[in-house]
């Protein structure tokens, strides 16, 4: 995990490690105080001149003030370098996650996604900065305190080593019990924001099926789950600080009465009350130190599951690659599946498609329908190379998909995907997604094209008009369009409509398809629809059962020839004789 890491420290190693440096500072610093104070003390004991109190007093200010200097710079960087690490980790989690292939995401939820990127990278931030500052100054705390102490108080030193294997001991079944419950805990949080993210997301139904109250209660079980197992874990860390407080008070309390006899008894001959003073400081050096340290294992063990659900993503690979000499251009917008059979898992018992021999002249439109489950959407995806085929092959121009750059191919290949997106900003720049560089009117006449440019006229501010996150100040047949248009930009060579005009009434539908017709014949056309009359026009029509082309011809052939295809066509008619 470490060797993940580093490469997300990049620009702030200077400030990663300089923090070590100025905490070294600032423990050495500390640790002479109490041994300046020792002398202070016995040579007032002893009579000493004023000289003296003034030489140890300017040395404790100016000892006081470099360990605050120490300890301040020390902050300022350990912040600088522990941010910045975060924000360059989520960088490379979500740089990742915009390689990841369909198959990929498929493996993570959106909630966990969400998880790792937020919470996840936070409690790893905390970690890198307790590491390089706290990890740092309490093992050196520890250490120079106790040779002090030896230096100082001699014998009085093996007074802190009855308390330290019990403190070790505990700190290590606290953090053996912790960890397994973290881990848990986490999964958790992916269920809270899966939650909270399906509830917004589907807000409108909710409302519309009154499922206010399920929901609530949905959620109070995800967050009790979440209370429960933190509560269980807090249960077991809060032993560490009475632990802690117990080994500080019971040395202090050893120390105070050993020194105090001892400098009675003798009169201050073999020990001073100096030494009492410093042995006393050192010792709760010493021992907040250790209480450091458990915090420290308590950050860690709690960030020790984050940190593998980041790597998880870190060490993802995409499925899909690019290949080692990739073709650049594709050369029209033919398409030919050759046997192919395609499932979304390697675990799957069984093919979403199975046996796709299909031959698509460029420039040709075609028709797809089935039924649901049928593997309509699933044809469509293997042509940009959403997803890779199990087996056989897909040519695109004549040459396999997989011999493509990605760019290359997915610039002549627009997909409008059955759930419409839209992202928060305006119209323009909704449809500039599918050309960076196209003009006002460029985007004026392609909208026209889309029947999209009636409806954002209507708006007031037109073509500014500010779109809400998911399109959801628009309808859904005006998004539809909208993505329609936005695809189009790209003037691809293949142009996939993934049931994207099932929003829009009859009308809308015929002009859309007669100005792809007319603006655009050399460009494939497939239409995936439920409705027969969108596809009727069609040079071909594919239609599909249960991962198989069932037939392929055009609507009167079918008409004639496949059974299902018949059915659907005579159920709409008869559906629409109905209405009227």
């Amino acid at each position: 995990m470490i060797k993940k890491f580093i490469p997300s420290i990049r620009e702030y190693k200077k400030q990663t490690l300089i923090t070590p440096v100025f905490m070294i500072g600032e423990v050495c610093c500390e640790c002479v105080i109490p041994l300046l104070t020792k002398l202070l003390i016995d040579g007032i004991q002893d009579g000493c001149e004023m000289s003296l109190i003034v030489k140890y007093g300017l040395m404790l200010v100016v000892m006081a003030f470099l360990s605050l200097a120490f300890g301040a710079l020390a902050g300022k960087f350990s912040a600088t370098a522990s941010t910045g690490f975060a924000k360059n980790l989520r960088r490379d989690m979500f740089y990742r996650i915009q390689g990841f292939s369909f198959s990929n995401i498929d493996k993570f939820s959106t909630a966990s996604l969400v998880t790792r990127l937020t919470t996840d990278v936070q409690n790893v931030q905390m970690s890198f900065m307790m590491i390089i500052r706290i990890a740092i100054r309490a093992p050196l705390m520890l250490i120079f305190a106790t040779v002090m102490s030896v230096i100082v108080g001699k014998r009085l030193a093996w007074i802190f080593v009855g308390f330290l294997p019990l403190l070790a001991i505990a700190l290590l079944v606290i953090t053996k019990k912790v960890l397994p419950i973290f881990r848990a805990v986490f999964k958790k949080y992916d269920n809270v924001n899966n939650s909270v993210q399906e509830n917004i997301k589907g807000i409108r139904v909710v409302k519309t099926f009154v499922r206010e109250a399920y929901e609530k209660e949905k959620f109070n079980a995800s967050s009790e789950m979440l209370r429960r197992d933190f509560l269980k874990a807090e249960r077991i860390i809060a032993f560490s600080m009475p632990l802690i407080q117990f080994a500080m008070f019971g040395t202090m309390l050893i120390i105070s009465y050993v020194t105090a006899k001892v400098v009675i008894s003798t009169g201050g001959v073999d020990m001073q009350v100096g030494t009492l003073s410093s042995m006393l400081t050192y010792s709760i050096q010493v021992l907040m130190s250790l209480m450091m340290l458990s915090m420290i294992f308590v950050m860690v063990t709690m960030s020790l599951a984050s940190a593998k659900r980041i790597v998880e993503v870190l060490d993802e690979e995409s499925s899909i690659t690019e290949p080692e000499t990739p073709v650049s251009e594709v050369a029209d917008g033919s398409i030919d599946f050759d046997n192919v059979c395609f499932k979304y898992s390697q675990t799957a018992e069984q093919n979403s498609l199975s046996g796709i021999d299909l031959h698509i002249p460029a420039g040709a439109t075609v028709g797809i329908i089935g039924g649901t489950g049928a593997g309509k959407s699933s044809l469509i995806q293997l042509i940009p190379r959403l997803y890779d085929v199990t087996s056989g092959s897909v040519r695109v121009g004549g040459k396999d998909v997989r011999s493509y750059s990605l760019k290359a191919l997915r610039d002549q290949v627009s997909v409008v995907l059955q759930k419409n997106v839209l992202f928060s900003g305006s119209i323009k720049e909704n449809l500039q997604w599918g050309n960076p560089d196209a003009t006002e009117e460029e985007m004026v006449r392609i909208c026209k094209l889309a029947q999209a440019d009636e409806f954002i006229r209507s708006f007031p501010e037109q073509y500014d008009t500010y779109i809400e996150q998911g399109g959801t100040n628009v309808s859904g047949g005006q998004k539809q369009r909208l993505c329609i248009a936005r695809a189009l930009l790209k003037k691809p060579k293949i142009l996939i409509l993934d049931d994207s005009t099932s929003a829009v009434d009859t009308k809308t539908d015929a002009l859309i398809r007669k100005a792809f017709k007319e603006e655009i014949p050399g460009t494939t056309k497939l239409i995936i629809a439920q409705r027969i009359a969108s596809v009727q026009d069609a040079d071909m029509i594919i239609v599909m059962n249960n991962g198989t082309i069932d037939a392929v011809g055009t609507h009167s052939e079918l008409l004639e020839t496949n059974t299902i295809y018949k059915e659907v066509y005579d159920s709409q008619n008869r559906a629409g004789d109905e209405n009227e």
